[in-house]
Order: C-alpha cells, then sequence, then structure tokens
C-alpha cells in the first residue's frame, strides 16, 4: 500500500511567470509579486518535471536520468520545499515528516553529496513604477551617473532622504 507522499504528484505554477531557460539555471520572474528567482540545474530539473503526473519517486528517477546518478527522493522533497516557499507550484506538497525542515547541511548529510544539491535564489525586484522614477533610495550612491535623490546627496555620495 502507497502513503500519502509516495501519490503526492506536484505540479509547477505555470501562470503570471516569466521563465527564462539559461544553460545550467532557470531564471523566473513572478510577475504578481515582482520576485525574481534563480533556480540551479537540479531545482530547475525538478520544477520542469512537476506536470502534476509524476509522483515523487518518479521525479527523483527521472532527474537521476537527467543528471546521470542515483539520486534520493529527498533531494526532490528539499527541491519542492524551496520552489513551494517561493510560489512555484500550485499546490505544495506537504514532505513527511522525517524530512520536514531538514535544512541543506543535513541533507548533504544524510545523502552525502553536494553538487546536486537543489538552489533556489530570490530577490525582489523593483515594480516598474519604482524603477521609472531613478529615485535611489537612502543609502544607495547618488550624483553623477548614478539616479539622483529625492532628498538630496550627502558629501560621501550616498542619498539621505527617501523618495
Amino acid at each position: 500500500m502507497k502513503t500519502n507522499q509516495q501519490q503526492t504528484k506536484p505540479l509547477a505554477r505555470k501562470e503570471g511567470l516569466v521563465v527564462q531557460e539559461l544553460p545550467d539555471e532557470v531564471l523566473i520572474y513572478d510577475l504578481e509579486t515582482n520576485r525574481a528567482h534563480c533556480l540551479n540545474e537540479t531545482a530547475a530539473l525538478v520544477w520542469q518535471t512537476c506536470d502534476g503526473r509524476k509522483t515523487i519517486s518518479q521525479i527523483a528517477r527521472a532527474l537521476s536520468v537527467k543528471v546521470n546518478a542515483n539520486l534520493d527522493e529527498k533531494i526532490v522533497w528539499f527541491a519542492l520545499n524551496q520552489l513551494s516557499r517561493n510560489d512555484l507550484l500550485v499546490d505544495a506538497p506537504r514532505p513527511p515528516s522525517k524530512l520536514y525542515g531538514m535544512n541543506r547541511r543535513e541533507l548533504v548529510r544524510a545523502l552525502g553529496v553536494i553538487v546536486a544539491i537543489p538552489v533556489v535564489a530570490s530577490i525582489v525586484a523593483p515594480t516598474p513604477a519604482e524603477a521609472a522614477t531613478g529615485c535611489a533610495t537612502a543609502g544607495q550612491p547618488c550624483g553623477g551617473a548614478n539616479p539622483m535623490c529625492c532628498s538630496g546627496c550627502s558629501c560621501d555620495g550616498t542619498c539621505f532622504g527617501s523618495c
């Protein structure tokens, strides 16, 4: 009898995203949250394989074939956790209790691998309106070719005040 985790079939979110695939990573811009995400090769492969039809074990097998290594389901769960935290999955699956909250160091210790650890790095991007103002915010460089401050530049060339 299969458990709920084995039957979980995660689905990658595709709506409201701008996706740029590069040779070793995938860049994703979320139009709803104005966040940019950079998925390393492993995280990208997991995200791209989450089609709503494959189980966790099937995703792990597909990933193993693509990277030519025998990878454990823990890698997939770790990637799903990161993808879920960044709203890149439609329905976030809950990992098995023994894996819940596992960090990268614990995963490396458990698996004994370092190369295939999935990484999702995210930043908040300015909205188009913020980017168009040309104003620097407090602490940012100003003057010269850099954007000007709304409040003014200090003697050391940093903006004081806010727009």
